[in-house]
């Protein structure tokens, strides 16, 4: 019976390969759809980034031309996050690693 060892010298990379984290960048950015492809990351993952209490009362979530737009059904969640913001544009953009959002539009 033969065991399988691993060994890391026989691992490496071949010259010219990347990663496919990689690749996908490249396609986003060659096609120009690194945006659009954001935004979308940004509805989808809006739970994950702000927490599951915002995210069950905001009904309505959409990017526009930088522009987040925000429908929330809660009045005092949507005074709080008025207040806060320019704190929730810096996570956003954080999140992303560049200025994804300018300006956030509470319907």
């Amino acid at each position: 019976m033969k065991v399988y060892r691993f060994d890391k010298e026989s691992t490496t990379r071949r010259p010219g390969a990347r990663t496919i984290g990689d690749a996908i960048n490249q396609l986003l950015d060659t096609y120009r759809i690194r945006t659009q492809f954001d935004e979308s990351s940004l509805v989808a993952f809006w739970g994950k980034i702000v927490g599951q209490t915002i995210a069950e009362r905001t009904t309505n979530l959409y990017v526009k031309e930088k522009v987040l737009f925000l429908q929330i059904d809660s009045a005092p969640l949507r005074n709080e996050l008025v207040i806060a913001k320019s704190k929730l544009i810096l996570m956003l953009n954080k999140e992303f690693e560049y200025e994804m959002i300018e300006d956030i539009v509470f319907l």
